[in-house]
């Protein structure tokens, strides 16, 4: 099956038609947003199913995933067959940029999402904004489909790649690896870098040889597909395996987790009347027309981040060695070591199971409040639904209560996980490179706890906002 070309397109091809459909029935439908398949489905279950994929199977969603496949069709002009010549100018990502890699998705997902507020697109609002979204995504990638070469969108520019690259690390699927490391170092072809007959290159530019993690592993099969030697397979793994071992920590992600844990800190904040008054305060003294406003939307997610890189740091200077001394790493961004970066990017690690946790409960009210409403809109496009029937005004949980049990909930769990990937993170990672072995293990465990408080304790003073 795996061998099978046309595996990945019938995986695609579900999800290109619904999100066709979304595009289309967004700008000719209804204006009610609960009533509109577009707005219903993308708002009130796509956005939960893709947290549950990305935290069960690490890139499920980029297998299936419409935009890039939508591209990858152009680029390589076929639907499934294996084509040697491609569509479009065929360029690298320059190197100086390819470094800092999932920094620049971390960076279209703050615009995407600032973007998204600005105009309430996900409140639900007009659900021709929720196509014209779509179409901006869609349009974005087939751009650059044909301007690089591979999935360079898909690895290095995607709006979702950082957040399912860091907190798919969590998921149980390892991706495809290598089962022999010396057949890969003997292998002269390396068919499953460069293309065979069978199968294109990876498009995702991962070695199966040196993968340990499923960060960079799209799940499309090609490797399996290219390899002259059968010597790659599909792995599963105990999950949180790529938060606690993999074999190289990338800064990258460390980055990515701070900035990401910024932004969803930043949508339960912007959920309080203080800070829609602090918003307000600061559109009247800029002349910006509207929340949100882009100082207290950048400066929030800022001062996370770097809240967290100074905290970091206080870990360093209070339990690094006096004589350590981090080994050499690489001359790019992703690859150098400090003794800064021995602290920091293992905890960022450790914190991961409590950022997606944050996520999912952030994705729940409007889930657990609407979701009904999406098979009334699915009636609705053949004339069957509407806004007076008791399924669209009814829910799965009504009660702010039960919402906000539910939220503090999955926090808890995630802070759970995260308690146990600190631990082990910090045995791992941190006593060896300590002069204070146990109070560096109980201090990271301290922090991650902390962190994991202060999102429960904004859930309940969100009171279930969706």
């Amino acid at each position: 099956l795996l061998k099978d070309r046309r595996l990945q397109f019938f995986l695609i091809l579900p999800n290109q038609i619904i999100f066709w459909l979304v595009i289309v029935v967004g700008l000719v439908g209804t204006a009610v947003p609960g009533l509109n398949f577009a707005t219903a489905i993308t708002w009130y279950l796509w956005f939960c199913l893709v947290f549950v994929m990305m935290v069960g199977v690490g890139r499920a969603w980029c297998a299936m995933c419409p935009f890039g496949g939508f591209g990858e069709w152009l680029q390589r002009r076929s639907f499934f067959q294996r084509r040697h010549v491609s569509l479009g100018l065929g360029l690298k990502m320059p190197e100086k940029v390819a470094q800092y890699g999932f920094l620049l998705s971390v960076g279209s997902f703050l615009l995407l999402t600032w973007i998204e507020e600005y105009f309430n697109i996900a409140g639900p609002g007009n659900p021709m904004a929720t196509s014209f979204m779509v179409l901006g995504i869609v349009g974005t990638a087939t751009v650059f489909f044909l301007t690089f070469e591979r999935r360079t969108f898909c690895r290095y520019v995607c709006p979702l790649s950082a957040l399912i690259g860091s907190v798919g690390a969590m998921g149980a699927v390892a991706g495809f690896r290598t089962r022999d490391r010396e057949v890969c170092q003997s292998c002269t072809t390396k068919d499953c870098m460069r293309g065979d007959a069978d199968g294109y290159g990876c498009p995702w530019y991962t070695w199966p040889g040196s993968a340990d993690s499923n960060a960079t592993c799209g799940l499309c099969t090609e490797c399996f597909k290219s390899c002259p030697s059968n010597n790659i397979g599909l792995y599963v793994q105990a999950p949180l395996t790529s938060v606690v071992a993999p074999t190289r920590r990338r800064a990258d992600i460390a980055w990515a987790v701070a900035l990401l844990f910024g932004l969803v800190l930043y949508q339960q904040l912007n959920a309080l009347t203080l800070f829609s008054h602090l918003d307000s305060w600061l559109n009247s003294h800029t002349g910006f027309p509207q929340y949100p406003n882009p100082i207290d939307y950048l400066g929030v997610i800022g001062l996370v981040a770097v809240g967290l890189a100074l905290l970091s740091r206080v870990f360093t200077s209070l339990f690094a060695r006096p004589d350590f001394q981090p080994r050499p790493g690489g001359r790019a961004f992703v690859d150098r070591t400090s003794r800064f970066r021995s602290f920091f990017v293992p905890l960022m690690y450790a914190i991961i199971p409590v950022v997606g946790a944050d996520y999912f409960a952030r994705q729940l009210p409007k889930f657990l409040q609407h979701f009904p409403r999406v098979l009334v809109s699915v009636g609705h496009l053949v004339g069957a639904g509407s806004t007076s029937s008791g399924l669209y005004n009814a829910s799965l949980m009504a009660s702010n209560r039960g919402i906000i049990a539910v939220q503090v909930g999955v926090v808890v769990l995630g802070t759970l996980a995260s308690v146990w990937t600190t631990w082990r993170i910090a045995s791992r990672d941190l006593v060896p490179v300590s002069r204070a072995p146990r109070t560096t293990r109980v201090s990271a465990v301290v922090m991650t706890v902390g962190l994991g408080v202060l999102v429960s304790v904004l859930y309940v003073l969100m009171n279930a906002a969706d």
